[in-house]
């Protein structure tokens, strides 16, 4: 078993949920919990393992496709977006401009993904139609999935955020393995 199957159907969802765990998951979200004294570092930590493991797959699946100069930005750029939001206090009484900026990158970073996962997928999606249309009904899924829980808790909750990062570091994954083989067929 590769460290990277490891850090995707172990690491990410132990980490996340273990810290998470205790909390209120409908009426508090990771920004709350990571700012909290005992969480900072834990925080920082989730932030590192999370984006580095997207980054990396990311920039493998991305690195076999044609023409990639896009996808390879949006990639970039959700990185960057996220360790902002990391690094970024979300304390609203003290610091509310910063609150209001860790809100908004954070909320970048997560739309990036999203694009640049849909740009992934329906390129691969229009090279091979068959073998790709679970990963663009799984995509679509998530995003169903995440959009019923925001409404359903009028907020971006931990709920949210967990199914968010796990559904996507699991489907990252399968798509990565997917990839791997094919990826020297198209050059």
């Amino acid at each position: 078993m590769s460290l990277l199957t490891i850090t995707a159907y172990f690491i990410i969802p132990i980490y996340t949920i273990l810290f998470a765990w205790g909390t209120d998951w409908f009426n508090v979200n990771f920004s709350v919990l990571g700012n909290l004294a005992d969480r900072k570092n834990l925080f920082l930590l989730w932030g590192v393992i999370v984006g580095t493991y997207f980054y990396y797959v990311l920039k493998q699946i991305i690195g076999g496709l044609p023409r990639n100069k896009k996808e390879t930005l949006v990639s970039t750029s959700a990185l960057l977006l996220l360790a902002l939001a990391v690094v970024t206090p979300y304390l609203p009484d003290s610091q509310p401009i910063h609150a209001v900026l860790h809100v908004v990158l954070s909320f970048l970073a997560s739309i990036s993904l999203l694009v640049c996962l849909y740009m992934i997928i329906w390129k691969l999606y229009c090279m091979n139609q068959e073998v790709y249309r679970p990963y663009l009904h799984c995509l679509l899924m998530i995003t169903a999935v995440s959009a019923f829980l925001f409404f359903l808790t009028g907020i971006v909750s931990t709920v949210l955020e967990i199914f968010f990062t796990l559904s996507c570091t699991i489907m990252l994954q399968k798509l990565y393995r997917r990839n791997r083989v094919p990826k020297i067929l198209w050059r």
